[in-house]
């Protein structure tokens, strides 16, 4: 049944709304783009040992996965969502300049680990506004979402060629300014008012009573989650193994801008694909592509091969991510946006927090069959997502089943 109050593309919808809402999200990715390669660089500057590096790096990822959502559902009870952000970017930004003031691991690790609690909101923040455009004004998730990548591509490269002229150094002043940004962009993101229960897409129904316990939606986001954990060996080791089969440093770049950029394309052509595919269809493909990556992986398939490779992560992260975007709006009331963002974002980094630890002992027991290992892992995401699927009923009010309608 089509819901009585449809809201008009458009009506009541911030000047600049989509501009706005790609700016909030390059500036943490601005962050992130530096931050993920090279802090474990800074750290090294101060003579850390690997364990207590492990340690600095391994703390706050607990930390983000357990505040997130805590705050994401204070968010949701608030007049202006956007307000956490300005908090969260302008904590953040404190404590990276306190890290100036630090050099011992446990001062280090207590205000690392802080920087982790007050910056874990803001993407999901930012995510459940833009999804709230989706939402109110049928606007394309994926044309916002793309800027976010490519500023992390950008900041990846540029932070790398700095890294070159001026070594572990360069670190904490691009974080302080990437943090600066952050903040600047937490002003300029869209305020769009408390979330509503009204104005959803033409095509979605309202979903009733409290839809985050909504089973359907709580396997498929779990399943998800699963599935994008097995990336946890690809980022722990495939640089490693690039660089044992001979492969250089240029060439290794290569092939994870090849990853990233891949995904940039499927954001770019996502409304496309949304109205072609169902978000089901892109979930259970991607998840499927995912199974034969890392079945392929552990050969030696060469350069070129590795690069065909890489660029299956438009499959097995871009299909995926946008897929579950889409079944939150369909499942989930705006009222919950924040909250539902949050959840993902818990499920989703504790699994990978598992699965990262985990793939440090399966690569030192198994070697190149671990890969083997993250296969199964994603047939058990992908499991999980066909069985979600099927607990969504069908409707006779549309004339048929609705499980491909979103």
């Amino acid at each position: 049944m089509i819901p009585a109050t449809i809201s008009l593309a458009g009506a009541g919808m911030p000047p600049h709304f989509r501009l706005r809402s790609a700016l909030s999200y390059c500036a943490p990715l601005i962050v992130n783009g530096v931050a993920l390669p090279f802090f474990p660089i800074w750290l090294a500057t101060l003579h850390f040992s690997d364990r207590e590096i492990g340690i600095i790096l391994a703390v706050p990822l607990v930390v983000r996965v357990l505040v997130a959502p805590v705050v994401a559902m204070i968010a949701d009870r608030m007049d202006e969502r956007a307000n956490v952000l300005v908090w969260s970017g302008a904590l953040s930004l404190l404590t990276a300049i306190v890290l100036y003031w630090t050099s011992d691991f446990w001062p280090v690790l207590f205000v690392y680990a802080l920087q982790g609690a007050t910056f874990a909101p803001y993407i999901p923040i930012v995510e459940s506004i833009t999804i709230s455009g989706v939402r109110r004004w049928g606007l394309d998730y994926g044309s916002m979402r793309v800027w976010g990548s490519i500023a992390f591509i950008f900041s990846t490269l540029i932070g790398g060629q700095m890294i070159g002229l001026w070594g572990g150094g360069m670190v904490l002043p691009v974080m302080v300014a990437g943090f600066v940004l952050t903040t600047a962009m937490a002003v300029y993101c869209p305020r769009i008012g408390p979330t509503r229960r009204r104005n959803i897409p033409l095509n979605i129904q309202a979903p009733v009573g409290n839809s985050l316990r909504n089973p359907q939606l709580l396997l498929t986001m779990i399943g998800v989650s699963i599935q994008q954990s097995s990336h946890a060996m690809l980022y722990t080791f495939s640089s490693i193994y690039w660089h044992q089969l001979g492969f250089s440093g240029a060439q290794v770049g290569i092939l994870w801008s090849a990853g990233v950029f891949s995904e940039v394309m499927v954001f770019f052509l996502s409304k496309r694909l949304s109205r072609r595919f169902s978000a089901w269809t892109l979930i259970r493909f991607g998840a499927t592509m995912c199974v034969c990556r890392w079945i392929l992986f552990p050969m030696d398939i060469g350069f070129i091969g590795y690069f065909a490779l890489q660029c299956f992560h438009s499959f097995t992260y871009a299909f995926v991510h946008t897929g579950i975007q889409r079944r939150i709006v369909a499942t989930v009331q705006e009222t919950q946006e924040a909250s539902a963002q949050g959840a993902y974002y818990f499920y989703n980094g504790m699994c990978l927090g598992l699965m990262t630890v985990a793939s440090g002992y399966l690569y030192a027991w198994l070697g190149l069959g671990s890969y083997y290992v993250m296969a199964g892992v994603a047939a058990i995401g992908l499991a999980m997502v066909i069985v979600a699927y099927y607990l969504q009923p069908q409707s006779a009010a549309v004339g048929g089943n609705t499980r491909e309608a979103s």
